[in-house]
C-alpha cells in the first residue's frame, strides 16, 4: 500500500491555557504518524510571540514542526532575524507565505512583497537548511488575475527553491485534478498537497470561506443546511470529506494536510475512514 504523507495545521492559541489543550490535541494526532505539524502565523507583536511559543512546544512532541512564515507588513530585516531563529533552534522546515496585509499598513515597507521574495530570501540566507512549504491555489488566489497568472505564480515560488506546495482547502476534486494538470504542462513536478478541511461548524465555514474564496458547492451547502441536527451534520460533513479525500488519493495526492482548527476528532475519523 502506498504511503502518503499525512500532517496537521495549528493555529496559536491565545493563553496557556489553551497551549496545554493543543498539546493533548497533538498527542491524539500523533497516532496517525504525521510527517510534521505546521503553526500559523500572526505579523507582529504578541501573535507573531505566540506563534514563536506555540512551534517550541508543538516540536517538544517530537514530529517535524514547520512555523509560517510571511513577509507582508514587516522590514526585511525582521524576516531575516527570524528565519536564522528558526534555523539556530533546529527547526529544519518552513511554510513561506506573503500573509496578509495587516489593516492601514501599506506594501512599501517591504523589499519582500511576494511569496517567491521570501523564499528566495530563506535560500540565501541558510541555503537547504530547511524544506519550505509553498501554498497552492486549485481554486485560484482571490486576489490573483488570472488563472493563468496564479499558476506561473506558483511556478515562481517553486524555481525561487520551494520543495513543495500546500494547497488552500477545496471541496472540488476536480478543481485539483485540472490545476496538477496546468502544472505538468508548465513543466513543474513539485508534490502539491491537497489541504483538508473537515466539516462541523458549517455557519463558521461558510464564513470563512466567502471571505478566503474558497468555494462550498451548492450541493454540500444545501446537504449541510439540511441536516436536522449536530450529530447529522457531524456525520454528513465526514462523509463528504472523506469521499473527496479518495478522490484525491486516487488522482495521485501525495498527502493530506489537514486543517484542524486545533482539534483532532473529524481529523481521526476522516483518516480512519480511509485507513490510514
Amino acid at each position: 500500500m502506498t504511503k502518503h504523507a499525512i500532517s496537521f495545521e495549528f493555529f496559536p492559541p491565545k493563553t496557556d491555557e489553551g497551549l496545554g489543550k493543543l498539546q493533548l490535541v497533538q498527542q491524539k494526532l500523533l497516532k496517525k504518524n504525521p510527517e510534521f505539524f505546521s503553526v500559523t502565523f500572526g505579523a507582529g507583536g504578541s501573535t507573531r510571540d505566540r506563534t514563536w511559543d506555540t512551534v517550541m512546544k508543538v516540536r517538544e512532541g517530537g514530529t517535524d514542526t514547520a512555523p509560517h512564515l510571511s513577509c507582508i507588513g514587516q522590514d526585511q530585516s525582521e524576516v531575516t532575524d527570524l528565519i536564522h531563529r528558526y534555523r539556530d533552534a533546529g527547526i529544519t522546515r518552513l511554510v513561506a507565505l506573503r500573509g496578509d496585509m495587516p489593516s492601514g499598513m501599506g506594501y512599501a515597507q517591504s523589499a519582500l512583497k511576494y511569496a517567491d521574495d521570501l523564499v528566495r530570501l530563506i535560500r540565501a540566507e541558510t541555503g537547504d537548511h530547511f524544506t519550505i512549504e509553498v501554498a497552492a491555489y486549485p481554486e485560484m488566489h482571490p486576489q490573483a488575475r488570472s488563472f493563468t497568472d496564479d499558476i506561473a505564480h506558483f511556478k515562481r515560488k517553486i524555481d525561487a527553491g520551494a520543495n513543495n506546495g500546500i494547497t488552500q482547502y477545496f471541496y472540488n476534486a476536480d478543481a485539483y485534478a485540472y490545476y496538477m494538470e496546468q502544472l505538468d504542462k508548465l513543466g513543474v513536478t513539485a508534490p502539491v498537497v491537497p489541504g483538508i478541511m473537515p466539516i462541523t461548524n458549517f455557519a463558521n465555514l461558510v464564513r470563512f470561506s466567502d471571505a478566503c474564496g474558497a468555494d462550498i458547492p451548492r450541493w454540500v451547502r444545501k446537504g449541510a443546511e439540511h441536516q436536522p441536527d449536530d450529530g447529522s451534520l457531524r456525520a454528513f460533513g465526514e462523509e463528504v470529506v472523506t469521499r473527496l479525500c479518495e478522490r484525491l488519493l486516487a488522482l495521485g495526492a501525495p498527502g493530506l494536510h489537514f486543517y484542524t482548527m486545533n482539534q483532532s476528532a473529524a481529523s481521526l475519523r476522516i483518516l480512519d475512514n480511509l485507513g490510514l
